[in-house]
């Protein structure tokens, strides 16, 4: 290997990277504010593909129909509870959160068939339009009702709605792959180097929406709310912060992550209904690099398993994902011997 073709591989690492910078601080994210290790993150980035790939086919994706689903039984999780606990008045605002928002979304996107091969700004706008509200939906309904379960529960939960996602993605997509077209045709010439527009946006849009998080957590009063609830829920209780509203945002954030992530990857990479998984656990190993607590080091950590899997697939493409993947387990021995640990007690 000579150094143009390391530099090669090392560009194609980092773009990938980037890719997985999106997924993993979106993951860090959700999991710093509820304590879920929400696994269908990269499920929602394999759809946003999807969805994409069938507005360019000039076609009503599947996801209204998912979006559908989970609206009606969001709105029926939530209405039960608060009958149950004798909340009648606050029936009307669930509707419309639950049942009514979503559905004029989706009514949104079909109204704007006509229009679907114009333009492809209204095209992302539409495919965003339709992801962001499935991640808070999949909370209502998976989540909440057991979210001062244990970490370990809520990962098992996780799991499962994932393998449950892949299904449905199965019935509302279909069986083919897709890849959409790119957002751009420009091809820059670094000496010996080419760097497609589309890698520089992916870049680009890492570096914006990590930024964006930065400003969000820093200097907004939303932000500093969701960073109580992650330091300590009980504490953000008694300073009047709702964790149930600060657990909505953060999957709101979260799906609209990982609806980006997958507009920006579906031009580069051949996308079905299941490769949501794979995404996900890259991404993964990069945040448990961080410790699944800081941003900084999950950045970096997504950037080292873009490039490692870049240089990986140079040398054996059979074993790429054996070597990233075998990342995991002298990273987590790490983790184990240099962590504080302390009894978890269920609360009386």
């Amino acid at each position: 290997m000579d150094l143009n073709i390391a530099s090669i591989l090392a560009i194609d690492g980092v773009a990938s990277g980037a890719i997985y910078v999106l997924i993993a601080v979106g993951t860090v994210l959700i999991f710093t504010v509820t304590r879920v290790v929400f696994i269908p993150f990269g499920d929602i980035a394999a759809f946003a593909a999807l969805t994409l790939a069938a507005f360019e086919a000039r076609t009503l994706p599947g996801t209204g129909g998912l979006v559908v689903l989970l609206a009606c039984l969001a709105t029926a999780v939530e209405a039960m509870s608060l009958l149950r606990h004798g909340r009648h008045r606050e029936i009307p605002r669930a509707l419309a959160y639950y049942l009514a928002l979503p559905l004029a979304l989706v009514a949104i996107v079909w109204l704007a068939r006509p229009l679907y091969g114009e333009s492809m700004v209204l095209r992302i706008a539409l495919t965003l339009m339709l992801v962001v509200p499935i991640a808070p939906l999949l909370d209502r309904i998976v989540y909440r009702p057991i979210a001062d379960a244990s970490v370990l529960l809520l990962l098992i939960v996780s799991m499962a709605l994932h393998f449950t996602l892949v299904g449905i993605g199965l019935v509302f997509f279909g069986p083919e792959g897709v890849r959409t077209q790119p957002m751009t045709d420009t091809v820059l010439e670094l000496g010996p180097i080419l760097l497609t527009g589309q890698t520089l946006i992916i870049m680009i849009a890492a570096v914006v929406f990590s930024a964006m998080l930065y400003f969000f957590f820093d200097y907004t009063l939303t932000g500093k709310s969701l960073r109580a609830t992650a330091v300590n829920r009980t504490g953000a209780r008694l300073m009047g912060i709702r964790p149930e509203r600060s657990g909505a945002i953060a999957y709101i954030i979260g799906s609209l992550m990982a609806g980006v992530s997958g507009i920006l990857i579906a031009p580069v990479n051949t996308i079905f209904y299941d490769t949501g998984f794979l995404l996900g656990l890259r991404a993964f190993v990069g945040a448990i690099i961080g410790g699944m607590v800081s941003y900084p080091g999950t950045v970096a950590g997504a950037l080292f398993v873009g490039v490692l899997e870049s240089f990986a697939a140079f040398y054996n493409s059979a074993l790429r994902d054996v070597i990233v993947f075998s990342l995991l387990i002298p990273i987590l021995i790490w983790r184990s011997i240099a962590s504080f640990h302390h009894e978890e007690h269920d609360e009386e």
